[in-house]
Parts: C-alpha cells; structure tokens; sequence
C-alpha cells in the first residue's frame, strides 16, 4: 500500500523555488551565482511598516486573532478596495491569509469538486495548476501568445468554457509575463463571461501597483459590475509594499465564499500572524509614495533587461506592462550546442546550460506551461541585472 496520498502524488515542487534553492546552493559552494529566479523585491520594507509591527509587539497584540483577520486589516482592506478600485465590500465579504498563495488555495480546496474544470491561461504561475490537482480539479490550460503579449484572448476563453467549467483564474499584471490587460483587453473577456452565469472568476492582482508607461490597472469585478457576485478579488501587500515575508494576502467576494474559506482556514493554519497583520494595517492605510519610487527603478531595469536580451543571439524578448518579470524566446537557441557540448533540445536544457556555462540562475518556460521561453526577474540591482544580461548574451553567442 502507497503510503504517499493520491492527492499528493498529483502535484510536482514549485519550478521556481527549485531553481531558488539550487542557485543557493551553487553561491554555498562559492559558486558565481547571479539568482534571478526568485519572485522578490530587492528593497526593504517601508520603515512606517516596521514600526507599526514592532509597536504591535510592544501592546502585547501577539495573541491568537480570528481566523481570517483582524477587524481593523479588514476595514483597511474594505478601504484600499473602495478608493483604488471603486469596489464596495462589507468586512464579512474579506478573507486574510498567510500570503495570497493560501487564499487561493482556500478558494479552491472550499469549491472545487472531483471532475471540475478550471481555465488558466498560459503562461501561467506555477501554483494554479497543482493547487486545483490537489483539489481533485481538472486544469484547463488555455495557451495565449506571444504575438499577442500573452494575454487570453475573449474567442479563446469562449471555446474553453464547458458545463463542467468552474473557475477562470486571471493573473494580471502576470507572473511569469508581465502582461497586464488594458481596459479593451479586459472588456473582451468580461463580455464573455457575462454570458456564462455558471464560470467563476478568481483574479490575482498581486502586481497590481507595479504597472508602468501610465498603463491603467482594472479588475475585472470593477470592469463589470455583473460578475461582482461570483468573483474573488485577490491581492496583498508582498509584492508592492516589499513584504514577501510577512505573509500577508487577502480576498474578497461573496460571503458563501468567504465563509467557506474560513471554515477550511480554522481547520489548517488558522490565523495569520497577529504582528504581520498590524504591519499590513499600516502597509495598507499609511503613505504609498515609495510605490512610484521603487517603480521608477523597476521601470529602469525592464528597460534594461529587454534591451540587452534583445541583443543576445537567439532571443526574442517584449516590453511587459508590468510585474517585475520578463519572459524572452529562447527559440533561437533550440538545437544548437552549448560550450559544454550538450544539444540544446528544450528551455529546460536552455536554463540548464546557462546556471552551468555563466552562473545565471533563471527559470524555464515549462514550468509556466508555455514553451520555448524562460522567466527572469529584474527584481535586483542593475549592475548586478547588467553582469547577467552580458553573461546571458555571451552564453548565446557562444552556442554552435
């Protein structure tokens, strides 16, 4: 008798934090390791942010909380959805996690059914597919483009929906892309999903803030407010406050949802860290001027990033909207050799060849479920972004 679940035996470890640990582990040897697999801001939180939880600690607020939040993160995030989203919702319509990895998760585990499909566009972040696996789901993995910014397109998610389709998830701006769907874009697709009162929308705005060239951010329940009662508005402070750490994601959406998400959360982790959550209270209702400050900077680097990847042999590199990832072809380099004489056969061998020949730490396309591209994140310091883009170039140049 197996003594590992089904369940378990369904899903595979994260790409990305496999290809982390493994850059970690080359730097330990004394390796010269430029990582740029990892989904994380360089820049420290906001001092405002440490304060406010050392001054938790220092109340004593280090007891248990409730199961889904604290009142005072709750009205703060009621407050955010309302002034940056025009969305309206009560406390009871909230749900808090550890990081917005477990409120998806929540929201799958609490809905899905053996035999229910889910709609994930391509490229995709690793997670959604093993977490609706898990579920008992069935991943309905819809490919987008890279002609069209890998953006899913209204005819694509028309013929994806089945009666069996459950939930559209819609991550934009997106990891591992960067796209981010303009008003146009999101319009094509919430007229579709209008027609189909029975698919659920579940939107991960976790990039949210990190747009650039005065690129607009809408979600989908504010685009149209009939999908209001059947969608999750996912977000949380990781990305855009620099508080990967803190483990802070939130939720929002219909109230059957949102106690189904409790009920599972009781039962798992329950709270969130009491202190974390008071730092989020401040994250959340304090100044966000660093926002357009460390943005300015990421816009840089993108710029950067794109420009010397489009020199490199073999590559083909867009301009993304957002996040802080790009997300070149490597379909120039398909079936050539590298310095070390292996042939170049996938953009797994492609990233393989690269951590091997120049030390630079990236992540293949098929983890993302989009082939043949890799995924770097110019979440770091440009000199050290330059120093990995001249290895990156030299390794193609390289390549027979």
């Amino acid at each position: 008798m197996a003594f590992i679940s089904d369940a378990l035996n369904r899903i595979q470890p994260s790409a990305t934090i496999a290809i982390s640990n493994k850059a970690l582990a080359l730097k330990a040897e004394g390796k010269d390791v430029i990582g740029l697999a990892a989904g994380e801001p360089d820049f420290d939180t906001p001092d405002n942010i440490k304060d406010a939880a050392i001054a938790a600690i220092r109340a004593g607020k280090t007891k248990y909380t409730a199961v889904d939040g604290i009142p005072e993160l709750k009205a703060a995030i009621c407050a955010k959805f309302k002034r940056e989203n025009g969305l309206d919702y009560k406390p009871s319509q909230v749900s808090v996690g550890t990081g917005g990895k477990q409120v998806l998760f929540n929201a799958l585990m609490a809905t899905v059914n053996p035999g229910d499909e889910v709609i994930i566009p391509a490229p995709y972040w690793v997670s959604y597919p093993d977490i609706v696996m898990l579920a008992g789901g069935v991943p309905v993995v819809v490919q987008t483009t890279l002609e069209n910014n890998f953006k899913l397109k209204g005819a694509d998610l028309e013929k994806a929906i089945t009666p069996k389709t459950k939930w559209l998830i819609l991550n934009s701006p997106s990891n591992p892309s960067g796209a981010a769907y303009s008003k146009a874009e999101l319009k094509q697709l919430t007229d579709v999903l209008v027609k189909h009162p029975h698919v659920w929308i579940l939107t991960d705005d976790m990039y949210e803030h990190l747009v650039y060239d005065d690129f607009e951010f809408f979600t989908p329940a504010q685009m149209e407010p009939k999908l209001y009662d059947r969608t999750l508005t996912m977000n949380g402070v990781s990305k855009s406050y620099c508080m990967t750490g803190w483990r802070i994601g939130y939720g929002a959406g219909p109230e059957v949802l949102i106690k189904a998400m409790s009920k599972l959360q009781s039962q798992s982790t329950s709270n969130p860290s009491s202190i974390a959550q008071w730092a989020a209270v401040e994250a959340l209702n304090g100044k966000q001027d660093f926002i357009a400050a460390n943005n300015k900077v990421f816009k840089e680097r993108r710029d950067l990033v794109v420009s010397m990847l489009n020199q490199a042999k073999g590559l083909s590199c867009p301009t993304p909207e957002g996040a802080f990832y790009v997300y070149p072809s490597c379909a120039g380099a398909i079936g050539k050799a590298a310095p070390s004489g292996n042939v170049i056969k996938t953009d797994e061998d492609f990233v393989t060849e690269l951590l091997a020949a120049e030390g630079v730490a990236a992540v293949h396309g098929a983890a993302f479920g989009s082939s043949p591209f890799f995924r770097i994140s110019y979440a770091t310091a440009t000199p050290v972004l330059e120093d990995a883009c001249m290895r990156i170039q030299r390794f193609c140049g390289n390549l027979k």
